[in-house]
């Protein structure tokens, strides 16, 4: 079968490889749509921390289940939404129904080749049926989930002054997924580009420029009282550390971008406020169900979401593209050859 696998930090190369063998619990299911993520991008800068070379990407992905697959659940043909979390189910953290924290976590197209082929072999656990979503549509469920699982670990209430930071792809998620919630949702970026289209073209019309005035904005925001739930989508340290900055009292703050170092916050206004630190990971099936139900019920603007579009043949040069470009795509989306 056709792949695309990045070699080296800056390489794709077509290639071909034998179709992959068939795996007592696992389905067999053709690729049709592919996300392209912030995490492929890293990948491919060679920036991510926990990856080997060579690496087949892709883990934002929908597909149909292929015609010789045997499944207790799924005929053949059924078009799939695929979690890309393999899940060990025997540690700690899987018997307490938290597999997205995985003691012995596989993410396909990290820690194990991806999408970026023609089939891929896949736990029939991870496959949800995608019933009238599109395949497109179905290919960015994965990270509208990560910002439905931030929304839900947040314990947000309706009436809540809300403050997602950074208008990426996860941000903009976390964001809509805050405003179904109740929240009364405002995004803050650097990027005035990526502001204007979270306000003209996704709704979010309450943006805030993140510089030197911005605690002023925030002030003027929120009547002088700051936010009762801030998320911080950047995964840069300096913005998550100003982040404890834009909380009021009792607030709480969600970590939903990662980073590999360490981040310092001033303990005594810590106590003060009385603030509560979340951390959140991936996402899990019921997170999953939440994003598919959503847009099923048209409350996601999935084509705006939806900015650029590529065959997997054209990649090599479409990714060097959409990097070199002064805003990268808010969700690109790869179709098969």
């Amino acid at each position: 079968m056709k792949a695309i696998v990045c070699t080296e930090p800056g390489h794709l190369e077509p290639i071909e490889r034998p179709e992959p063998a068939p795996i007592s619990g696992f389905v067999p299911v053709d690729i049709k749509a592919i996300g392209i993520c912030g995490t492929d991008f890293h990948i491919y800068k060679g920036l991510h921390p926990f990856l080997q070379y060579p690496r087949i990407m892709g883990h934002e992905l929908s597909g149909v289940v292929a015609g010789e697959a045997q499944s207790r659940s799924l005929r053949p043909g059924a078009p799939v939404v695929i979690n890309p979390y393999f899940a060990c189910g025997k540690c700690n953290a899987c018997r307490k129904g938290k597999t997205n924290c995985c003691a012995n976590l596989e993410v396909l197209g990290v820690h194990i080749d991806g999408g970026m082929c023609e089939r891929v072999l896949v736990p029939e656990q991870n496959l949800y049926p995608a019933g009238n979503l599109s395949l497109r549509d179905a290919a960015m469920i994965e990270f509208l989930a990560i910002g439905a699982h931030a929304v839900r670990r947040s314990e947000l209430q309706s009436g809540d002054r809300v403050l997602v930071v950074g208008a990426g792809p996860i941000g903009v998620g976390t964001a809509l997924f805050a405003r179904l919630a109740g929240g009364a949702v405002a995004i803050m970026d650097v990027s005035t580009d990526r502001l204007a289209m979270a306000s003209d073209q996704l709704g979010l019309s309450q943006t805030i420029e993140a510089g030197d005035n911005a605690l002023m904005d925030i002030d003027r925001v929120t009547d002088g009282e700051s936010f009762d739930v801030v998320f911080d989508a950047t995964g840069n340290a300096r913005s998550m550390e100003a982040s404890f900055e834009y909380v009021g009292g009792g607030g709480t703050i969600v970590m939903v971008g990662v980073l590999k170092t360490t981040i310092t916050f001033d303990d005594a206004e810590f106590h003060r406020r009385e603030l509560t630190i979340r951390a959140t990971r991936n996402a899990t099936k019921e997170d999953f169900e939440t994003v598919m139900a959503a847009v099923a019920a048209g409350h996601i603007p999935m084509d705006a979401i939806n900015t650029d579009t590529a065959p997997l043949a054209e990649l090599p040069e479409a990714m060097p593209a959409w990097l070199a470009g002064d805003t990268r795509p808010l969700k690109a989306i790869v179709t098969p050859w």
